[in-house]
């Protein structure tokens, strides 16, 4: 069972590679908030025995920045990098950096132990780490009578 970002705008559609297209589309194009100030952090998830790992590339936040909530199997990291204001002595040629709000949320499978789950934030990188419990099995053989 693999981890996959929740989308409820696109939950009916069975093919995952046609959802993670439309995924990237929307997102790119669309995704900021409605006021062009949001912006969608980069995130890389990684798997292994024992637990799944977000890796959020978030610099210059404060771990009181973010939120972090879990309901109905649904993880939801958002937060909030507030813009600063302009110095006048300082003449920008180009200014890539993105301010305002985002919010990513991810359906989680449902061998997750929900109650040690832990996130860490160290040099710009926001960690969620999500153990497995090892006494729910998601794969199971039915023994046909």
């Amino acid at each position: 069972m693999t981890l996959v970002r929740y989308n409820p705008a696109l939950r009916n559609f069975s093919s995952r590679s046609f959802n993670s297209i439309l995924d990237k589309y929307f997102q790119d194009t669309f995704e900021t908030n409605g006021n062009g100030t949001g912006f969608v952090p980069a995130v890389d998830i990684a798997e292994s025995d024992k637990a799944f790992e977000l890796a959020f590339a978030v610099p210059g936040f404060k771990k009181e920045d973010f939120n972090l909530d879990y309901k109905d199997g649904n993880l939801t990291i958002s937060g909030e990098r507030k813009f600063q204001s302009e110095q006048k002595d300082v003449n920008y040629h180009t200014r890539e950096t993105r301010y305002g709000k985002f919010s990513r949320t991810f359906h989680l499978p449902e061998n997750i132990n929900d109650d040690k789950i832990q996130a860490a934030y160290v040099d710009g990188i926001l960690k969620v780490t999500l153990p497995k419990d090892e006494k729910k099995e998601l794969k199971k053989t039915i023994k046909i009578n």
